[in-house]
């Protein structure tokens, strides 16, 4: 069965719209995991403008299940990481302007940049991935800098999926076979929704962990949050 960690990022920015303290992101994330998620996932970035600092220092005792911290490997994220000691970090290249994350690490290019980091944190005991393209070049780049996993960024294939190409989901499955291949675990994230989840799932093999935040908060408003995690966890069997 794959992990469902649930990026509560979109919680903070409504709560971070009105000032104050509703919603509550560390009650949110009791409830996710309550409700039967296997993680909770938070992406801070420098300008704080859902996700604080502070917010990843005050989840590390809420979070019982797994604690993924995404970010760009700037000196404050990484001073914030090796304090903190979640059970994963994730790795991601996003610009400091940028809305959401939009592409995946020069695995080749960034190699000696990923390794040295890597290395400091699995020194600290905490599991690293990578952000990459599903590219299979990509893929053996990651595994030559030490990483424990690669995240595969899934903005492409849930474009094309929702036009009705599923074939799009082809590149994503021969780079997890190599991953696991290389020895590499496999994360996925970025538009898994509802609506394509069941069918990533079952295409793409060795799937350990998928992080989903901004579909699943959606449709949370609609659904309500419990019934939207049980639908996940019910796909991802």
């Amino acid at each position: 069965m794959t992990k469902l960690s649930v990026n509560i990022n979109k919680i903070a920015t409504l709560r971070n719209a009105r000032g104050g303290n509703m919603p509550n992101v560390l009650q949110v994330a009791k409830d996710v995991q309550a409700f039967g998620a296997e993680g909770v996932t938070i992406h801070p970035r420098p300008d704080e403008r859902h996700i604080r600092y502070q917010d990843a220092y005050n989840l590390k005792p809420i979070v019982t299940t797994e604690y993924n911290i995404e970010g760009n490997p700037i000196q404050k994220f990484m001073d914030m990481v090796l304090q903190i000691k979640p059970t994963q970090v994730t790795l991601v290249p996003d610009s400091v302007d940028a809305i959401t994350s939009n592409a995946g690490w020069d695995t080749v290019k960034h190699k000696d940049y990923l390794a040295e980091i890597i290395s400091e944190f699995k020194n600290k005991g905490i599991r690293t991935s990578i952000f990459v393209d599903p590219t299979l070049d990509m893929i053996e780049g990651a595994a030559k800098t030490g990483t424990d996993r690669i995240e595969l960024y899934t903005e492409a294939f849930a474009e094309a999926f929702e036009n009705g190409n599923k074939t799009a989901v082809k590149p994503y499955a021969d780079c997890a076979a190599l991953a696991h291949k290389l020895g590499l675990g496999v994360n996925a994230g970025h538009d898994l929704s509802l609506d394509n989840i069941k069918f990533f799932k079952e295409q793409v093999p060795h799937l350990q962990e998928v992080s989903i935040g901004h579909a699943l908060i959606c449709e949370a408003l609609y659904q309500g949050l419990e019934p939207v995690i049980k639908q996940y966890l019910e796909k991802l069997k």
